[in-house]
């Protein structure tokens, strides 16, 4: 089944716990067409067994099922720690939603959701999610942990972030990358939802950025970038030619322009900009995920599972 029927038949809920759970539900059902089929199996409860283990927690019932041993999963089992990082400045908040627009079609509300996904897979495989927030401030801090109750009080800070900006906010992504940086001590994955929209690039000092970037990966992180943007705005420049105020979210700045006049040197920009910022993270050996907000959220979960089987 696809994610795009699911996120359909339940977009009048706006539980967020409800609609990560409905989307990873459908997502697995469907994965016996995918590299992933077995994935699924037990999925919540049970782990391959690997030789040498001690064999007290092999679950029998299910090696009669399966002819292969898997052992029992407890609580204190942890394979994986992550950290999601969320971008919150202005720019992030973009497009601004109609009312019968659903949260998850701007940038801040489909990182949201995806975080919340991915939070559902870690549950369920007894693992530890932490969570950093930033804009011109750093916003929230939460170590990885995976109990119920840090859980929660995850999900009910993500959910903070669908609120409308109170005020413009810029991003200084370049401190508080390196701060965040300096928090995480133990080996994790480290997801960034960001439409890397900053204004060190802007000036010129992308090479400040990226090795915030870099400094992400020290003590051996596994670090994947979802770069999240309107591709129809913000990458094809979709408008049409008549005369139009364009505000900058961050500073207020205001500019009169029609945009076919600069339709073709934006989009060429902007190109060469996201072209090198691939470039840049595959040298470092940062995973770089364009994701659009009209994606789905599949993308999102399929890019999680290659990279966590390759972090060993």
């Amino acid at each position: 089944m696809k994610i795009e029927s699911q996120i359909e038949k339940i977009s009048s809920f706006q539980h967020l716990e409800l609609l990560a759970n409905q989307i990873v539900e459908g997502f697995i059902s469907g994965m016996h067409k995918s590299p992933f089929h077995g994935f699924s199996a037990e999925f919540a409860e049970h782990k391959v067994y690997n030789v040498g283990e001690s064999t007290k927690h092999i679950d029998w019932k299910l090696f009669a099922k399966t002819d292969r041993l898997y052992t029992k999963k407890f609580e204190e089992d942890t394979n994986l720690r992550c950290h999601i990082i969320i971008d919150n400045s202005s720019s992030m908040h973009y497009p601004k939603l109609e009312d019968k627009e659903k949260f998850f079609q701007n940038k801040i509300g489909f990182s949201v959701l995806a975080s919340a996904v991915l939070m559902n897979i870690l549950k369920k495989q007894r693992d530890a999610v932490g969570l950093s927030v930033f804009s011109d401030t750093y916003e929230y801090y939460s170590p990885e942990k995976g109990s119920d109750r840090h859980h929660r009080m995850i999900l009910n800070a993500l959910e903070n972030l669908l609120e409308k900006p109170k005020a413009q906010k810029s991003t200084d992504t370049i401190k508080y990358l390196h701060q965040i940086a300096e928090k995480i001590h133990r080996r994790s994955m480290i997801i960034l939802f960001t439409d890397m929209f900053h204004p060190e690039a802007a000036g010129g000092n992308e090479e400040a950025l990226f090795t915030a970037l870099q400094h992400l990966k020290h003590d051996k992180h596994k670090v994947v970038l979802f770069h999240v943007i309107d591709n129809k705005t913000e990458l094809n420049f979709d408008f049409d030619n008549a005369p139009r105020k364009f505000i900058d979210v961050e500073t207020g700045e205001e500019v009169n322009i029609f945009a076919d006049n600069v339709k073709e040197e934006y989009e060429k920009g902007v190109r060469s900009y996201f072209k090198k910022l691939a470039l840049t993270c595959s040298q470092n050996k940062i995973k770089y995920v364009p994701v659009g907000v009209d994606d789905s959220f599949e993308k999102i979960l399929t890019t999680y599972l290659v990279e966590k089987q390759s972090f060993g």
